[in-house]
């Protein structure tokens, strides 16, 4: 499938087009990301910011990650879904949950991070790398 693809929330009132195919992938099992997935990893794909535009309204939460990096979460006020990750130092780059994508099958995880705060009974995959921290930006 090529750019432009679709992406929304539960009910429907915020719907993404997005101009570009993904630049990365990754399953987070940081404390947050647990938070947001309500006690799972969040599956996330990577888009340039300037390529995503959206409508319907989206309400922000801002926090420190154990990155250190400064991060706004998107989700929709109407049902809650999560919908977007974005680290204040890179305005260039926009993560939007794989789940709210049209077609989920886009890109699957291409690592898996975090993985020194998953809880002992999380299934990591064995077939993509691991890493027990965040990794360096995707560029």
């Amino acid at each position: 499938m090529t750019a432009p693809h679709g992406a929304g929330c539960l009910c429907g009132a915020v719907r993404f087009t997005i101009d570009a195919e993904p630049m990365a992938a990754r399953t987070c099992w940081c404390r947050l990301c647990q938070y947001l997935g309500g006690g799972t990893a969040t599956a996330n794909i990577c888009f340039p910011a300037d390529k995503v535009s959206w409508t319907g309204e989206i309400r922000y939460h801002e926090t420190v990650a154990d990155s250190g990096n400064a991060m706004r979460r998107g989700f929709c006020p109407t049902c809650g879904t999560p919908l977007t990750s974005e680290a204040l130092s890179r305005p260039h780059l926009i993560f939007l949950r794989i789940g709210t994508l049209d077609d989920p099958n886009l890109m699957g995880p291409q690592a898996t991070i975090w993985t020194s705060q998953a809880p002992d009974w999380a299934c990591i995959s064995t077939e993509i790398p691991s890493l027990e921290s965040q990794p360096p930006p995707v560029a």
